[in-house]
């Protein structure tokens, strides 16, 4: 009942459709003995993705993303049980029509950290910060060669040379003003990041976003959204750390890396913030609190200093 969708014209076209989305998602439901349960759909996210009912949330993977649906059920699968955070329990995955994947999963409880940050006081968000530390921890101690099959991308140091080769022309398409493209490459050439890090499962994204907090207590509850899963150097899941968790402050991303149990250097995690696959500067400015000065050291220190 769902189309090909292998363009970007086909995503726009088809996945924001609920007229379409519903039936195909209804009928993969009842495929895997789900009829009767009430679909809703979230919001958020790239991927649909519906409740199913109270206890199961099915995942979408158009062809086009395909190889995402792949990486999420098995890096879940990989997963459950194993993290201090709550991950999602995997019921099922694979093809369902027309290159479309699915995973069908358990239903994390809580609330988003990011919608409800403004609000927690201060001695919640630190202890926060911690348990995302300690969830990182075992994360990148776990063995990731059983997904080595399933996640790139293979030669780290092959992506960081093809990375750099793209990173001005990516934060220019993303409209940075001249001033700052103009310090990417020798900012990059002066900061070393190793060619052949401890292999280690990456989230890529840890942030806020992707948490699940329990408002009575502020306690974490859950942990998602692993498509976008790497295996690589564990410092390029700072990046989303510092932007999105701790978004500058210094002193709570301290307590995150010392509970973690490694600290980074600044300009270790900005040279990654540029070579990020989904790196956006601009907006990254927009959102974070500005360095001293306009130089990319300083943003460095704006940004992933500690205390």
């Amino acid at each position: 009942m769902l189309p090909p969708v292998e363009t970007d014209e086909q995503w726009d076209a088809v996945v924001p459709d609920e007229t379409v989305m519903r039936p195909g998602a209804e009928a993969l439901c009842a495929r895997l003995g789900l009829r009767d349960q009430p679909l809703t759909r979230f919001p958020d996210g790239s991927q649909p993705v519906y409740a199913v009912g109270e206890e199961h949330v099915v995942k979408l993977f158009p062809g086009a993303a395909a190889q995402d649906g792949v990486a999420e059920g098995a890096v879940l699968s990989h997963l459950q049980g194993r993290l201090p955070v709550p991950t999602p329990r995997v019921r099922e995955y694979g093809a369902y029509e027309n290159g479309w994947r699915y995973v069908l999963m358990s239903r994390l409880t809580g609330e988003n950290l990011a919608r409800v940050w403004p609000r927690i006081p201060r001695t919640h968000r630190e202890r926060l910060v911690t348990e995302i530390g300690e969830a990182l921890s075992a994360l990148h101690a776990l063995d990731p060669e059983p997904l080595a099959d399933t996640l790139g991308p293979g030669d780290w140091g092959a992506f960081l040379d093809r990375q750099r080769d793209g990173a001005v022309t990516q934060q220019r398409a993303a409209g940075l003003p001249d001033r700052w493209l103009d310090q990417i490459p020798d900012f990059l050439a002066a900061t070393p990041l190793p060619r052949t890090p401890r292999r280690s499962l990456l989230h890529t994204e840890a942030m806020a976003q992707h948490f699940l907090v329990d408002p009575d207590g502020w306690r974490l509850t859950g942990c998602f959204d692993f498509e976008p899963a790497m295996i690589g150097d564990p410092a390029y899941d700072f990046v989303a750390v510092g932007l999105f968790v701790t978004r500058g402050d210094p002193r709570l991303l301290g307590r995150l890396t010392r509970r973690y149990g490694r600290t980074f250097e600044p300009a270790e995690l900005l040279a990654y913030t540029l070579l990020h696959v989904y790196s956006n500067l601009p907006w990254y400015l927009r959102e974070l609190p500005a360095p001293a000065e306009p130089t990319l050291p300083a943003l460095a220190e704006a940004w992933f200093g500690t205390r």
